[in-house]
């Protein structure tokens, strides 16, 4: 008995020495992450589960994920998850809201999914105010398909199905999704972040926590664009992604607030 109890005093002694600094959010499950080495996803759904954590909404959330690399999102979150076919996130999402309105529901989706097959779904949902949050990966590419050009996919930009880089002039400029819905009377907030650095994470949190209170005050419409890397799709080591998203991506696509209702933007 006197073994045990000094073990526990010795234990409880180094505990205190070495108090937790950061462990997994409860709203995240235990399943081993499938994202590529250096990929931002990770980052940005722990962003989104510790919001319902501290939020207190887990257990009365529903995530909606697409195809894309989110397509299995429902191994990760301990919120109930919904399966939408591709592009077809944000009328998932309206029919869970406005079928249960008392419950937080929010979509994540990519590029090629958000800003191609599913802009209309997007661009109608917004602009009728639907009450939802949408998070939204913009890494210049389609990432699980194997590496095409996607709508946002920059000037040049060397690409599976653009080897040469994108030429504008028979594909077209990126879209920018958040200048592009600032426009629209249903939105109530909309900000680009990223997630590169210390300081930009906590910047991401704030922000999709925004986006999860304002939709718990009925303001409408809410998207945070994440611009994040796709290191295996680029071609690229981790490191050289992150230089890649600050000297060509941020440049293309400015990092702030494009519409914030309670401010008046």
């Amino acid at each position: 008995m006197a073994t045990k109890t000094a073990a526990t005093a010795t234990q409880r002694n180094k505990a205190e020495k070495n108090p937790i600094l950061f462990e997994r959010t409860p709203a995240l499950t235990t399943a081993i992450t499938n994202y590529c080495p250096g990929c931002l996803h990770g980052i940005t759904q722990r962003l989104v589960a510790e919001n319902l954590e501290k939020l207190g909404i887990t257990g009365t959330t529903v995530g909606v994920s697409p195809v894309g690399c989110s397509v299995i999102a429902y191994e990760f979150y301990a919120c109930d998850m919904v399966q939408a076919a591709h592009g077809r996130a944000p009328a998932v999402a309206t029919g869970l809201k406005r079928a249960h309105p008392e419950n937080t529901v929010f979509t994540y989706q990519g590029d090629g999914d958000l800003a191609s097959i599913g802009m209309a779904e997007t661009i109608h949902a917004a602009t009728r105010g639907e009450n939802i949050t949408v998070i939204f990966i913009n890494n210049a590419i389609y990432g699980m398909t194997g590496g095409q050009m996607a709508p946002t996919s920059l000037p040049g930009q060397v690409t599976q199905t653009s080897p040469y880089g994108r030429d504008v002039k028979t594909a077209g400029y990126p879209i920018r999704v958040c200048e592009l819905l600032s426009s629209l009377d249903g939105v109530a907030f909309l900000q680009r972040v990223t997630v590169d650095t210390p300081s930009n994470v906590r910047k991401a949190a704030k922000a999709i926590r925004k986006g999860f209170e304002y939709q718990r005050d009925g303001l409408g419409f809410s998207l945070i664009e994440v611009v994040s890397t796709c290191p295996t799709n680029w071609g690229m080591t981790p490191y050289a992604a992150l230089e890649w998203l600050r000297e060509n991506m941020l440049p293309y696509y400015p990092l702030g607030v494009y519409k914030d209702c309670k401010a008046g933007e």
